[in-house]
């Protein structure tokens, strides 16, 4: 069964979006088969893979209301090479729909255990906020990705969903492990940046990972073309870092697989 990491951090504007989709090109780039399922209203992570948002048939929402599964939803983005269950701004009204609905906190993955081994990893972009969506992506993953700027206040806001990540593991998902902090957006020439990534160090140890994201031009721009940094532009170190993050990351999973074994 394929590895499900939910992306997420209460935070905006941390790089979550553009997180999800290039760690999960660069992961099918390495002959990986992904999945990435965009649980943000706004719909970025499926503009960002080429997906025309304003004209989908079926979509996330559909998934977690029961009314569709989520093979019925999923769309093969060629161009990004993986496949995503795409959403759009009708996905804001998902807290109404799911409000009177039993269970509605595992709506997500009862619905990902029909295709979850179909793939090596299953990527969920979450929204910004606490929401019954995140809570969705909580209890249906197996582990966190979060993805955060090297500031003040982005420790404060670790410390909020590591409560929220404790809770849930508490209640509903006792599997539940961080996968690994990312350090995106990193400017090393900036000393609260190196001090707060110490920090990270100190408290985390090896769940940070070693790979960091720069400040990136071409990361910014390849949403626009709904392309990953990867193929807008190989050789930018935006693309390169997040290579160098996929690499990583499987060497992780071997890591832990042998050491199992």
């Amino acid at each position: 069964m394929g590895k499900i990491i939910a992306v997420t951090n209460q935070k905006g504007g941390v790089g979550k979006t553009t997180s999800s989709i290039n760690i999960a090109a660069s992961l099918a780039a390495t002959k990986r088969k992904v999945l990435l399922i965009d649980l943000d209203p706004q719909g970025n992570a499926s503009s960002g893979c080429g997906i025309d948002k304003d004209e989908l048939e079926y979509h996330i929402l559909d998934v977690l209301t029961g009314d569709k599964s989520a093979q019925d939803c999923m769309i093969n983005a060629e161009q990004a090479g993986i496949y995503i269950i795409p959403a759009n701004s009708d996905l804001a009204a998902a807290e109404a729909h799911l409000l009177s609905m039993d269970n509605k906190e595992a709506k997500l993955k009862n619905a990902l255990d029909s295709v979850a081994d179909q793939f090596d990893y299953v990527f969920i972009d979450c929204p910004p906020s606490l929401s019954i969506l995140t809570v969705n992506a909580l209890v249906a993953a197996n582990s966190v990705m979060i993805p955060m700027q090297c500031e003040y206040y982005a420790l404060e806001g670790l410390s909020a969903l590591l409560q929220t990540i404790q809770q849930i593991t508490e209640a509903v998902n006792p599997e539940l492990e961080i996968e690994g902090i990312l350090r995106t957006m990193y400017d090393p020439r900036n000393r609260l940046a190196v001090e707060v990534s110490s920090q990270l160090h100190e408290h985390f140890g090896d769940k940070v990972y070693r790979t960091v994201i720069p400040r990136n031009v071409r990361l910014a721009e390849a949403p626009s073309y709904g392309l990953p940094a990867l193929l807008y532009d190989r050789l930018s170190r935006g693309a390169k870092a997040y290579l160098a993050l996929a690499g990583e990351m499987i060497r992780r999973q071997e890591t832990m697989v042998e050491s199992v074994a």
